[in-house]
């Protein structure tokens, strides 16, 4: 079904147009005034610029025939010439039945859907996750489902950084602690020979330790340079050692990341990317758009419109290596081969933005894809502790994302110890349902694009803008319905004002997830969601449903308990969180 605020729009552009004016002026906005109407137009300010007439003579032209149906409670026209609109009751049943009703609880479809991928969680192979990889990873699982439950066809794809310099150092590393392994040997034979297998805590601790070595060793720095190009180049051994680092690496990277409920379409890499790279060097060379500077192979991608200065971007270093440049712009051709999409969303650390301004403009020079094809840099922002500053454990390190887990779900399991609606057995799933309501909350509930304070306790609050909070309003509604048991349920009326308020939240939910699409941030569907969960507070404690001797109101009411739980469960799916049944 359509948005509210579309249906509307279309109701009163006819009514302009059977008063004698121009249709285009009968767009209609949600009202920012609820005590003086649902809805406004403001169309007959532009009226009154094309027909030289007072705005208010125009406006009441239009009130006067939306007067005509039973649509509309309220036409209104307001001096100098606002169009306040407020709905009918029955007419607000209608659309919430129809809300009711539809397979995709009334959260309206494109009417040209499109193929989407979606970059997100961008972790590196041999190197654990920390809390830096958290914003992309329920971010991006966030837009993702967002686009998804719009009607499009959406991919997720990891992005793994598997083919630099990362891998090389691990390789060197490994090479001087075990240099017996068949694997370094120039003999290897691929067939015959095996790879000792590894384990993630031992990729987890040397990958750290050659790293810093690489920063105080020449000689190792060098020795991972070339095992990097090595490997990039097929040599037999690296590329067995590597695929058993692969295995081992996205095992426990598919570990975290299910805790975290993020699942990914496509597990490629950068490696995945490496073949289209001399088809890439064609298309630059051909087009004349590369060139040679101090040894490296660069594209410039400057505009005259540029107010600081913007580097050519490299696509070959001096060494004849590749960088993540040249492997975004070759996973851009594998993407449009594969695909052919109709936009790649990149969900990324903002502090990237100017690394994929030169890949994108790189692109469109290259013509990787079609020019209506979006590339977009979806930027976040990061996670600071309450001093302000990015989020360290206490001794100041870089804390893994798996701790972080298991301290929210730790700390969910002891606010859970003493509770009596919640069995001993099922308090540790619980405890991890709502852990994760309070992380992915606290983060979703803030514009992507914002850096925002970690407070575990603030997000564990069953009170206030939290992801618990909106678990409990669930969890109320499961209790109503259960004391309920086969009592009707169906919308007869509209009897309070708290009804009728949360009504109108379920009828304008429909124009939350357009605005959460088209500016591509999940932060509308956390506000939308707690809005919801606080009109339905409000209803119901002015409204006793169970104790309610009418058995219309009382049927209606349960409709509507019903359907807000179902709208809100929605909205929480979306944002990757799961309900639980009590609390």
């Amino acid at each position: 079904m359509q948005a509210i605020t579309k249906i509307l729009t279309e109701i009163v552009s006819d009514a302009f147009e059977k008063s004698g004016y121009d249709r285009a002026l009968g767009a209609v906005t949600a009202s920012d005034r609820l005590d003086l109407c649902q809805f406004q137009c403001n169309g007959a300010f532009s009226g009154a610029k094309l027909y030289k007439k007072a705005p208010f003579m125009i406006a009441e032209d239009v009130a006067a025939v939306l007067r005509e149906d039973g649509i509309f409670e309220k036409a209104e026209v307001v001096k100098p010439g606002f169009l306040n609109l407020t709905l009918s009751d029955e007419y607000m049943i209608s659309v919430i039945k129809n809300i009711e009703a539809d397979e995709f609880c009334g959260i309206p479809q494109a009417e040209k859907p499109q193929t989407i991928i979606i970059d997100y969680g961008g972790p590196n192979v041999a190197k654990p996750l920390h809390i830096g990889h958290l914003r992309s990873a329920i971010i991006g699982e966030s837009l993702k489902r967002l686009a998804r439950a719009c009607g499009n066809t959406v991919y997720g794809d990891v992005h793994l950084g598997d083919w630099g310099l990362q891998i090389g150092l691990v390789i060197a590393e490994l090479n001087e602690r075990y240099p017996d392994w068949k694997c370094f040997a120039e003999d290897f034979d691929a067939d015959k020979d095996k790879i000792v297998p590894l384990s993630a805590e031992l990729l987890c601790e040397v990958y750290p330790f050659a790293s810093a070595k690489s920063k105080e060793n020449e000689e190792f720095k060098e020795k991972a340079h070339t095992a990097t190009f090595e490997l990039q180049n097929g040599r037999v051994g690296y590329i067995a050692l590597w695929k058993e680092i692969l295995r081992v690496s996205v095992m426990d990277l598919k570990d975290n990341y299910s805790k975290l409920d993020v699942d990914f379409d496509y597990w490629y890499g950068e490696s995945d990317a490496d073949k289209y790279i001399p088809e890439l060097m064609k298309i630059l060379e051909d087009k004349k758009l590369s060139y040679e500077s101090n040894g490296a192979l660069v594209v410039d991608v400057a505009l005259e419109s540029d107010k600081a200065p913007m580097p050519p971007v490299i696509v070959r270093k001096s060494d004849n290596s590749s960088i993540y440049a040249t492997t975004d712009l070759a996973t851009i051709i594998q993407r449009e081969k594969d695909f052919k999409p109709d936009k790649i969303w990149y969900v990324v650390d903002k502090r990237q933005e100017l690394h994929f301004t030169q890949v994108f403009r790189c692109a469109r020079r290259a013509e990787l894809v079609p020019a209506e094809t979006e590339l977009e840099f979806l930027g976040f922002g990061t996670m600071n502790g309450k001093d302000g500053k990015p989020y360290k454990t206490r001794d100041g390190g870089v804390m893994r994302l798996s701790d972080l887990i298991d301290t929210v779900t730790e700390t969910s399991l002891d606010r859970l110890e003493n509770s009596a609606f919640v069995s001993d057995e099922d308090k540790e799933d619980y405890a991890a349902k709502l852990g994760m309501a309070a992380l992915k909350f606290g983060d979703l509930i803030n514009h992507r694009a914002k850096d925002y304070i970690f407070d575990l306790d603030k997000f564990l609050s069953a009170e206030g803008k939290t992801g618990i909070y909106l678990l409990y309003t669930v969890s109320r509604i499961n209790s109503i319905m259960k004391k309920a048991g086969e009592s009707r349920s169906e919308f007869t009326g509209i009897y309070t004002n708290a009804e009728r308020e949360l009504m109108l939240k379920l009828v304008m939910t429909g124009d939350t997830f357009n605005y959460a699409m088209d500016e591509k941030a999940p932060n509308y569907v956390c506000e939308n969601a707690y809005q919801l969960a606080v009109s339905f507070s409000r209803f119901y404690h002015e409204n006793h449903i169970m104790d309610e001797q009418d058995e219309a109101k009382k049927a209606s009411w349960l409709a509507l308990a019903k359907l807000t739980r179902k709208v809100i469960v929605k909205h929480l799916d979306i944002l990757g969180i799961t309900a639980v049944e009590n609390m």
